[in-house]
């Protein structure tokens, strides 16, 4: 069976903006989907919406702050246009509720990451002149019956999400209250979609998850019977000529048997993003992340004796509560000693109802987060520089995304490392096809290249 493709109807047009992780992304293509049944047509010009929805993100103050001034400017659709709806979804409608009510006149939908399959309703509602709520936590939903429709501008690279929800509860996290307990996704339903992105003309899939690790599934006598590093093999059979990927891991459960996986079958992705968070080992007890320096430093080595080839990036946070002079120099000589590929690096937000908002200081002052912030970030400019000067000369399988977009002479795709390779384009070749690509330069986020003509 084909993927279902946005569609053109009689019914009223859904817009939707998306913002956050590929979870958000994900979702977003669940819902349209789940609309689409209904009759409604989903359009990218918000200028002819009958129904506007912001899937939103709660993970850091400065993305609600972004959906609150993006409120303000859906003022004037509303004036233009009485009879339209503005709902809010995803993390940002389960953490705040009724407040967005309250301050906003504007909304008409509140529905939390659970409640996608009620959104015809909530619209209905809203049109009834009421307001469409529906912010419930499920321990069941995984939408694994759910075929998204795919939104994707290249149709080269699609997101599969595998379970849903997190319970780690990392102590400056808001994502166990906004998305729930975790639960994994029958892997049938996984290989279904997994099937046919690759028949519809996709050739690299991504597993999601709050914590890809953990997905466990198990059989109706409770037995685990398919585990993650299991699924990772499953899903590499669909075909070997579509790339695998996934995010996000946690470090404390990245065990030996997925990186003996990943190894074994070249069509996962030698790509691994292992979020730090801190080098001090102090500093992660107090985050609650369940594991140590050393810990960290021991999984690193694993992945590079079984794949020397293998990116690893990770995440960084600036600034959390008690952060000393000395944590932070563990943290520049963890990425010194680790080589990232790549980081998202970010000050700490603290973020109401987590454990940190409740008992933790916030006694970093915002100048000297930044200040510390701008030292990783530059550290990480030079990794990055150095880990790109060390690939020219090499050459790599790039799966063409489409044209550059500085030139339609030039094409763009990815390595297995995930790194973006620019090079000339050849008669033949365009987006889904694979192409040997030899590295000649490169800058601290692109790599440059030449065809290698076989």
């Amino acid at each position: 069976m084909k993927i279902a493709r946005a569609t053109t109807g009689g019914g009223e047009k859904l817009y939707i903006e998306t913002y956050g992780c590929q979870m958000n992304v994900g979702d977003t293509e669940i819902i349209v989907s789940i609309m689409q049944d209904e009759g409604y047509e989903y359009t990218r010009n918000i200028d002819e919406a009958d129904i506007i929805l912001v899937n939103t993100c709660s993970i850091r103050d400065n993305a609600e702050q972004r959906i609150w001034g993006r409120l303000k400017e859906f003022q004037r659709y509303k004036r233009a246009k009485r009879s339209l709806v503005v709902g809010i979804v995803g993390c940002m409608a389960e953490r705040l509720k009724e407040q967005l009510l309250e301050k906003e006149p504007i909304v008409d939908i509140v529905a939390g990451p659970d409640s996608y399959r009620d959104m015809p309703k909530l619209v209905q509602a809203a049109r009834a002149g009421g307001k469409g709520i529906n912010v419930a936590l499920s321990q069941e939903e995984t939408y694994g019956d759910i075929r998204p429709v795919r939104l994707d501008s290249n149709g080269v690279s699609a997101f599969i999400s595998i379970m849903r929800g997190c319970i780690n509860m990392c102590s400056y996290c808001v994502v166990p209250y906004t998305r729930g307990i975790e639960r994994s996704r029958n892997p049938e339903t996984i290989l279904r979609e997994a099937r046919e992105c690759y028949e519809a003309g996709y050739r690299e899939i991504t597993l999601l998850g709050q914590n890809v690790n953990s997905y466990r599934w198990k059989n109706e006598q409770g037995e685990v019977c398919v585990d993650f590093p299991r699924l990772m093999e499953m899903v590499a059979a669909v075909a070997p000529d579509l790339r695998v990927r996934f995010a996000t891991s946690h470090p404390k459960d990245l065990s030996d048997r997925l990186i003996e996986v990943m190894a074994a079958h070249d069509n996962i992705c030698k790509a691994i993003h292992l979020p730090a968070q801190s080098g001090s080992t102090r500093m992660l007890q107090i985050m609650n992340r369940k594991y140590t320096r050393e810990w960290y430093l021991g999984r690193i080595a694993a992945i590079r004796a079984a794949m020397p080839d293998c990116a690893i990036t990770t995440d960084l946070i600036a600034g959390f509560c008690t952060e000393t002079l000395e944590d932070h120099a563990d943290t520049l000589s963890l990425m010194r000693e680790v080589g990232y590929e790549s980081a998202f690096m970010f000050k700490f937000s603290m973020r109401p109802n987590t454990y940190a908002a409740r008992h933790l200081a916030d006694d970093v002052s915002e100048e000297e987060k930044t200040r510390r912030l701008t030292e990783i970030i530059n550290l990480q400019n030079e990794l990055s520089i150095e880990s790109n000067r060390r690939d020219v000369g090499k050459t790599f399988e790039v799966l063409i995304e489409g044209h550059s977009k500085r030139s339609e002479a030039q094409l763009c795709g990815r390595t297995s490392q995930n790194k973006m390779v620019v090079f000339d384009a050849a008669e033949g070749l365009g987006a889904g096809n694979y192409a040997k690509v030899v590295i000649t330069d490169c800058s601290s986020a692109t790599l440059f290249g030449k065809l290698v003509k076989e």
